[in-house]
């Protein structure tokens, strides 16, 4: 039985597995060594996990989850970035709501 090109192309090689793995190793270690050192500021330190996170996560999704903006794989991204969207609004919306609440139940 032989594979059509189609059905190779949307899975990784062993190099892209590997790459994907060192790159999330890296970007692991990154933010555990910031906070474990504790030479930056607090807000210093946020962003720098911050971005990582992001990093990280779009290295898991291109690297393993194969996800790329190919018109056959449109649907994929379209339901990717609704879920990114809502996801937004809630911890947005939530984080909202919390301040204004700590704002309003201030005492004094």
């Amino acid at each position: 039985m032989s594979h059509s090109s189609s059905s190779t192309s949307s899975h990784g090689s062993v190099k892209s597995y590997v790459t994907g793995l060192l790159l999330s190793l890296v970007l692991t270690v990154i933010p555990f060594a910031v906070v474990m050192g504790g030479a930056l500021s607090t807000a210093t330190t946020v962003v720098v996990i911050a971005i990582t996170a992001v990093l990280q996560i779009l290295v898991q999704l291109v690297m393993f989850m194969h996800m790329n903006t190919k018109a056959d794989e449109g649907w994929n991204v379209m339901s990717f970035v609704f879920t990114l969207t809502i996801l937004v609004l809630v911890v947005g919306g939530s984080l909202w709501i919390m301040q204004h609440l700590h704002l309003n139940m201030m005492i004094g």
